[in-house]
């Protein structure tokens, strides 16, 4: 089969692999009809998050149809249409009783302090193989696999898998309640989600920070307010448009690569320079974030950091009273309750999807997401033909890109592209 497989940093290609086993009585096989690009895939891509074994298969966002199970998986059957929550949880241990799935003591084979596991991630997640491949072995399935009404359809289900989840969940840890101010920073695929769900849970006003103009017009197309990073000092804007205030809630969608050059290239200030200047922004998001919030405020972090990331300004949060919520979403437990958002007619994640290319396209769509050209917010990848008349019938051709652009929602996404070749 074919599936997208890691080598190096830089280096990933689109290979003939073995098909997956079923290796334990609770796994699945799964025909996978639609995968994704994620903005974390690029932190692995670009060594920006390390530990990656050559040979592993990317992506942690996948839908598809069941092909095989374990003798132990008794809430499903082969046929049954499904969506993959991205972390992976054994639905037994304290954790994920509690609805702590990303801190499942039991699916990573590193051990109870290893963390979170997930598809298509570093040693230390598991090195699960991913979701970018034809089919893919699913472990723990009964509670790895949530299977789909047939009115929802693939372009829908992909965004269940992982973004619509963690965007949600940063807004949860957010505490937003009616009528609060709500910034959020970084206008990627999650960022998109974080702000829709905002509003979802009753926000007043959401601000949207960041410097990609596509990124930014999706966000106003939600109804938030914008700011472009590149062309005001935002913290400042902030504070003016809330009457020197602040903000309630802040919700981090960026992650590691606010460190990095941004701006046009120009290196990134030092985090201690308070002198902001166009083009030569300090890329520090947390920094921004802690700076913006009112006292006693709530930071809600959902963007991806390492293990060895130590910078945090500690002391300007801890004499605003600041609250902080931080950490990997728990997919598993939001993922029935988004289903019947998207039932409701409350939300239609699919309007984020601004592109959808066959797996063969699979490395120039990573190049593309990774320059961030214009109009490539959240790609889908399509392994195979989807056999379900409810799998993104809605969509002709590979694009709706000016649609999408319109309305769509952007991850804990760099703000700092390269090349991953």
């Amino acid at each position: 089969m074919k599936a997208v497989v890691y080598h190096a940093v830089g280096d990933i290609r689109l290979e003939d692999v073995p098909e997956p086993r079923i290796q334990a009585p609770t796994d699945a096989i799964v025909r996978i009809t639609a995968s994704a690009i994620c903005g974390t895939d690029l932190h692995f891509v670009r060594g920006t998050v390390s530990g990656m074994q050559p040979g592993t298969i990317l992506g942690h966002e996948g839908v598809g149809i069941v092909e095989e199970l374990g003798e132990d998986v008794r809430n499903l059957q082969i046929g049954d249409r499904v969506v993959i929550p991205s972390t992976i949880a054994c639905g037994n241990c304290a954790y994920c009783r509690a609805g702590y799935f990303a801190q499942c003591d039991v699916a990573n084979p590193n051990g109870k302090e290893a963390g979170t596991a997930f598809y298509g991630g570093p040693a230390a997640t598991g090195a699960f193989h991913g979701l970018q491949a034809e089919k893919a072995r699913i472990p723990f399935a009964n509670i790895g696999l949530v299977k789909l009404p047939s009115e929802i359809s693939d372009d829908q289900a992909i965004l269940l898998s992982d973004i619509f989840p963690t965007g949600y969940f940063g807004a949860e840890m957010a505490e937003i309640g009616t009528g609060d101010t709500v910034a959020v920073y970084g206008c990627g695929p999650v960022g998109q989600f974080a702000i829709a769900s905002a509003r979802l849970l009753g926000a007043g006003r959401v601000f949207a920070i960041d410097q990609y103009p596509d990124r930014l017009r999706a966000a106003q197309r939600q109804g938030a307010e914008i700011i472009d990073f590149t062309r005001e000092e935002p913290v400042e804007t902030l504070k003016r448009l809330t009457g020197g205030i602040g903000v309630d809630r802040v919700i981090d969608a960026v992650g590691v690569d606010a460190e990095h050059s941004c701006c046009n290239g120009a290196d990134a200030a030092p985090a201690s320079d308070s002198q902001w200047q166009p083009g030569n922004a300090p890329a520090q998001a947390l920094e921004w974030a802690v700076q913006s919030l009112a006292k006693a405020g709530t930071l809600s972090i959902i963007g991806v950091y390492p293990a060895e990331a130590m910078r945090f300004p500690i002391g300007m949060a801890m004499n605003k009273n600041i609250t902080i919520n931080m950490g990997n979403c728990h997919h598993r437990k939001y993922i029935p309750r988004l289903i019947e958002m998207i039932q409701a007619r409350r939300i239609d994640p699919a309007k984020i999807l601004t592109q959808v290319k066959p797996m063969a396209d699979a490395i120039a769509a990573f190049e593309a997401f990774d320059r961030r050209d214009n109009g490539w917010i959240k790609v889908q990848l399509q392994p195979q033909a989807s056999t379900s008349a409810a799998s993104g019938g809605s969509r002709q051709g590979e694009e709706k890109l000016d649609e999408a652009i319109a309305e769509t929602f952007p991850a804990s996404d760099p703000t700092a592209p390269q090349n991953p070749r």
